[in-house]
């Protein structure tokens, strides 16, 4: 053989096929990499697995379990908040920016229906109002027109009235028609309980204040209409709850709504259509964060199951019922929170049909949180204008106003 065919045949010799390597090898290689990475690329790959594994988690458990209610209290804009900052950070991770940058953008996709952003309204138009249509005002008043923010605590606001005739609605869908026991405590560092709710009786000024306007009452629940009212109850709850929530507390056995109910529904024949408004104020969601603790995890428990068979409630009633339906007010579920998943389906979320990009309701001061108050309504129902009027410090919760018509 001469040196010639040695040549040719090294160059003929077939280099051997590369294995694949198998997805358990692909992750072995992410997690423990050939080179050691720097401090900042550890950091950026945690925080991006962490926070996708928790919005895979919130995903799964809100919604469904008590133990994962109080982390439901976290900001809404916080699922595409932290994806955005990783998102800054990623490039400087530069032996996996091109892995962590299309998980980051994975993970605010996932959470992006959670963030509160009300995304429809870069596109949707509410159609035009017809010579039909009527305006419904819906608001959380804040223990009605008792100031009790002042040092004295039972001022009651002027102003009240005033705001209310502001709204200009044809039907008023109001909640926290009861006064709160200043003398039992100081209310800015005292939480909500059944002993603190003082019943209160207002209708005649009501009258007064709106006359023709057809009045229905349940629990601290109240709509007024101008339009006649053809029909309404509560919603009890206590179908829904389990056996040890079913006993009316001692502090409102001579006022059992203000414990059974959350919802009124009222019928209201408008303008020849009988249509179902669901005035609804749902219990504040657990706010123990400590749930290695067995009473705060009892609470948590507790309050859940009371919001569930709430939700549970409105459900059952609204499946039942063949008419037009519009449900708003204090639903106290923040966009983060996956309890909303009880309503049924045929009822529609309105929030496209307000202008702002980042709707709030709740308000801390001067400072406009998140959303928790909110309009659904069943298709055959129109929104024609959606807004949220300031509550003028009235009230913790904006107002909602709507233009509505039946189609």
């Amino acid at each position: 053989m001469s040196d010639g065919d040695a040549v040719i045949d090294q160059r003929l010799t077939p280099t051997p096929p590369q294995r694949e390597r198998s997805w358990t090898e692909r992750v072995r290689r992410f997690v423990r990499p050939r080179r050691r990475w720097c401090l900042g690329t550890r950091l950026v790959v945690t925080a991006s697995v962490a926070w996708l594994l928790f919005v895979l988690c919130h995903l799964l458990a809100s919604g469904r379990t008590a133990l994962w209610a109080p982390i439901e209290l976290i900001p809404p804009l916080m699922f595409l908040a932290v994806p955005a900052l990783l998102l800054v950070v990623a490039p400087l991770a530069r032996p996996v920016r091109r892995r962590i940058i299309p998980l980051l953008l994975v993970t605010a996709v996932l959470g992006a229906g959670r963030s509160g952003v009300n995304y429809a309204t870069l596109w949707y138009a509410p159609p035009p109002a017809g010579p039909g249509a009527i305006t419904v005002a819906a608001w959380n008043t804040e223990f009605w027109d008792q100031d009790w923010r002042t040092a004295e605590g039972d001022r009651y606001s002027p102003e009240f009235y005033t705001y209310l005739h502001r709204l200009d609605a044809d039907v008023y869908l109001l909640t926290e028609y009861l006064y709160v026991d200043t003398q039992a405590g100081d209310m800015r560092n005292q939480r909500w309980t059944a002993d603190l709710a003082m019943r209160i009786d207002r209708l005649a000024e009501l009258r007064r204040e709106f006359p023709g306007y057809h009045v229905a009452v349940s629990g601290e629940q109240i709509t007024l209409s101008r339009f006649p009212i053809v029909g309404h109850r509560g919603l009890d709850l206590r179908p829904w709850l389990p056996y040890d929530q079913k006993e009316i507390p001692e502090a409102l056995r001579d006022w059992p709504e203000g414990y059974t109910v959350e919802t009124l529904r009222t019928d209201i024949d408008v303008n020849g259509e009988v249509v179902s408004f669901y005035d609804g104020q749902i219990s504040q969601p657990p706010l123990e964060w400590r749930l290695y603790d067995a009473a705060s995890r009892d609470v948590a428990t507790s309050r859940t199951l009371r919001r569930e068979a709430s939700y549970r409630a409105i459900a059952a009633d609204v499946a039942a019922n063949p008419r037009p339906v519009v449900l708003a007010g204090d639903l106290n579920t923040s966009p983060a929170m996956g309890i909303r998943r009880l309503l049924p389906e045929r009822l529609v979320d309105r929030t496209p049909a307000l202008s702002s990009l980042y709707p709030a309701t709740y308000l801390a001061g001067t400072a406009e949180l998140w959303r928790i108050d909110w309009l659904y309504t069943s298709p055959d129902v129109t929104v024609h204008r959606y807004e949220l009027p300031g509550a003028e410090g009235l009230s913790d919760h904006r107002a909602q106003r709507m233009v509505v018509s039946v189609s």
